[in-house]
């Protein structure tokens, strides 16, 4: 058995692709539009999984058994209750402090911030939860995030 991929419906794909792409730095992989169906699949995966896999950008991230999030826009307005999603995304970072500032910086709230120097959540435009963890352990506590209170749910 392998891994393929984790699929998340989105109500606003340029939204969905700024913030899992452009603030969250994922690379789109490949992208398929079906006129009959209504839908758009959009296939991102995280830049080291990739190059991990010794697949360059724009290679075909399946056949490189690279782990991806396949973004599914139906054309067709719908409305997606907590029935058709499911608990959360991680991703390992280098830094959390940089990525938790360039994800609110980009005007993503921090749901849970990394006060332990270890692990954040945060949410996509699609309420989707996202996990963040450190790469190689907790950092040293820092502010402003050491204090920061949780913001809503993640």
């Amino acid at each position: 058995m392998e891994y393929l991929h984790t699929m998340v419906r989105v109500t606003d794909l340029d939204a969905s692709l700024r913030f899992y792409c452009d603030l969250l730095g994922l690379k789109e992989v490949s992208r398929k539009e079906s006129e009959k169906g209504r839908f758009t699949l959009v296939f991102l995966a995280a830049p080291e999984d990739i190059a991990k896999a010794g697949a360059q950008e724009g290679d075909d991230a399946a056949r490189f058994n690279v782990p991806m999030v396949e973004l599914t826009y139906n054309w067709d307005p719908e409305e997606y209750t907590g029935g058709r999603n499911f608990g959360h995304l991680a991703f390992r970072v280098d830094d959390i402090y940089a990525a938790c500032q360039r994800l609110m910086d980009g005007g993503v709230t921090i749901n849970r911030p990394p006060r332990d120097g270890y692990m954040a959540f945060v949410r996509s435009p699609d309420n989707i939860s996202v996990e963040l963890l450190q790469k190689g352990g907790a950092r040293e506590p820092q502010e402003p995030w050491a204090s920061m209170p949780n913001t809503g749910a993640w």
